[in-house]
């Protein structure tokens, strides 16, 4: 069995990208409960006016923006922000 090193960079960025996957996880839970919850909640107390579907679609954004930046690297990534502190310190220097 290998013995993890805490201290070691690669263990430290891992350990944020998983917690950046699990608040993911937890936000995608919290948002079907809720949204369920706005469903019925509309269809019982008026299903002649339909606006689940608002909170749904913006909250539904969020999350989808939320989920690209934690499982994609697109966007600012890790690699984006050590080129731009490059750039700036080279730029500094001049």
């Amino acid at each position: 069995m290998r013995l993890i090193d805490e201290n070691d960079n690669g263990y430290k960025e891992a350990k944020k990208k998983v917690e950046e996957e699990k608040k993911f996880y937890y936000h995608l839970g919290v948002y079907l409960v809720m949204n369920t919850f706005f469903v019925i909640l509309n269809l019982v107390t008026s299903p002649n006016h339909l606006w689940f579907y608002w909170p749904m679609l913006g909250w539904g954004l969020g999350l989808f923006l939320q989920g690209v930046r934690v499982f994609t690297n697109i966007g600012l990534s890790k690699e984006w922000e050590e080129k731009r502190i490059e750039r700036h310190m080279r730029n500094r220097k001049e």
